[in-house]
């Protein structure tokens, strides 16, 4: 995408749309962002109700095509490529050979012999340089050509989620998209809709060329009026992602974090003869995780936050790694990693807030999950 620079921050090619809309910036990394229109409150409501609308164009896109794109992504990546049919997409971890998080991402297959992989902004430049690295690495093993595309400037992203959200894409972009199945994508306009989202609201989002995001940035928000439509920030994209449990990379994950203890094993395909980082996967099922990643809920008034300990008669034994009030079920929650023993159902611990200790409970994840 075409961004502005100022003082090394940048800019959404939609910048001056959410500054006439009202927008409170805020920073995220290196991007000034807009953290909500009205409140973080109204647009968290909006989207669990009717719908939202999210500008999230600062995430990567990168293109891997060629005749051994396949077989180099399978021998990259930690589930199986090869069974990936045209149209559909696969949310995985992008690992290291330790088996640490690299960046979780989502891989859509296009074509026969080109995929497509999101990657969280932060990431872009690691992720593409590592992807490099080990397409040099397996070359000769893959006995074919790898093309590797950053479109990461050239390309924007927007996510229009919650229960109106295809009525609005029908109307607004064409009935063609209704009947997606989730996880799943169709061309369009140069880019591409898929069923996908990080709210746990059913959703789409829409990658188009960056010259052509105002004019269905304006034609979302013109046919989604009837529906209660709402520009929707950052703010309200933590507050609904952190209701469904969905891990957010810096917070839950990182380099160090195994997919074993951050729950997402499930995106982890073991049958596969090989995949960077599974013998250190496999040594770690063998071992159990160390810590694992709950859920709770705060039993006495405190908001936990990011970085507060977690402990049991005084001792330290975990930390928080997200948190706050739950719009949806008007509770304080949180992440969090903790050893596996303290990992029960309703077991009881404190978070220190402030130096006092407030008292939480383990419960089930997600905290929220929707309707079918």
């Amino acid at each position: 995408m075409t961004v502005t620079q100022s003082d090394k921050i940048l800019h959404f090619p939609l910048h001056q749309r959410h500054a006439e809309l009202g927008a409170k910036f805020g920073a995220f990394g290196e991007w000034e962002v807009p953290l909500y229109y009205s409140s973080i409150l109204e647009e968290h409501h909006a989207v669990r109700e009717r719908a939202g609308l999210f500008d999230v164009s600062h995430m990567g896109e990168i293109y891997i095509s060629g005749s051994a794109a396949e077989k180099f992504l399978q021998e990259l990546l930690p589930r199986n490529i090869a069974s990936m049919i045209v149209g559909k997409a696969c949310y995985m971890p992008l690992l290291n050979e330790n088996g640490g998080i690299i960046d979780d991402i989502i891989l859509y297959r296009l074509a026969g012999n080109e995929f497509l992989m999101i990657v969280n902004a932060t990431n872009v430049s690691k992720d593409y340089e590592w992807i490099v690295k080990w397409k040099n690495r397996l070359a000769n093993m893959c006995h074919g050509e790898i093309l590797l595309r950053n479109e990461t400037e050239r390309k924007g992203l927007l996510a229009l989620q919650g229960p109106k959200s295809a009525a609005i894409i029908s109307k607004a972009l064409g009935t063609a998209f209704v009947d997606l199945d989730y996880y799943h994508l169709k061309p369009w306009d140069g880019g591409m809709i898929a069923r996908t989202g990080y709210t746990g609201e059913d959703g789409f989002e829409i990658m188009v060329a960056v010259e052509n995001l105002p004019k269905v940035w304006d034609r979302l928000v013109e046919f989604g009026k009837e529906y209660g439509l709402v520009p929707v920030g950052f703010g309200a994209r933590d507050t609904l992602r952190l209701e469904a449990a969905m891990p957010l990379y810096g917070s839950e994950m990182d380099d160090q974090t195994s997919p074993l203890s951050v729950g997402i094993g499930w995106a982890v395909d073991f049958k596969k003869a090989s995949f960077v980082g599974r013998e250190a996967l496999l040594n770690q099922r063998k071992e159990g995780a160390e810590e694992i990643l709950i859920g709770f809920v705060m039993i006495d008034r405190g908001i936990p936050r990011h970085g507060y300990p977690i402990t049991i008669d005084g001792k330290r034994v975990g930390r928080v790694t997200s948190g706050g009030f739950s719009p949806t079920l008007q509770q304080n929650i949180g992440l969090g990693y903790v050893p596996a023993t303290c990992a029960k159902s309703s077991m009881e611990f404190d978070v220190a807030i402030r130096d006092k200790s407030v008292r939480a409970h383990v419960v089930p994840l997600p905290f929220y999950k929707r309707k079918k």
